[in-house]
């Protein structure tokens, strides 16, 4: 309905948790990271390149930089990015989410098994 970002994921029991099924508006926004914290990310990466390279990155070279891959980044948190990179199942239209809810029960109803959720070796 609104943004999935990181540990939402987890919290909305992302892909990892391999759930049965996952949809979403077209409005909604689905991502590894919020927008703004990988924009920062990937500049400040971005940047260490450019400096280990022997260059400087000036002030206007910093927006720049932030401004392209914020807005490259915004197109990637869209819906359909996910859905056609099989993260999502479904983008569906708003008024069809009850609809598609019951769909979902069905068909998980139909399948009741569910293989042991196993997270590996956790160091603590």
């Amino acid at each position: 309905v609104g943004g999935s970002f990181g540990a939402g994921h987890y919290a909305m029991c992302g892909r990892a948790y391999r759930p049965r099924y996952i949809a979403a508006w077209p409005t909604a926004r689905y991502s590894v990271m919020g927008g703004g914290q990988a924009a920062g990310v990937l500049v400040g990466l971005r940047e260490a390149q450019i400096r280990r390279d022997g260059g400087e990155v000036t002030e206007g070279q910093h927006e720049a930089l932030l401004d392209e891959i914020t807005e490259r980044y915004a197109e990637q948190m869209d819906p359909v990015h996910g859905a056609a990179r099989l993260w999502l199942d479904a983008v569906i239209p708003p008024q069809r989410t009850r609809e598609v809810i019951v769909q979902a029960l069905e068909m998980a109803s139909h399948n009741p098994d569910i293989p042991p959720f196993r997270t590996g070796n956790l160091q603590v």
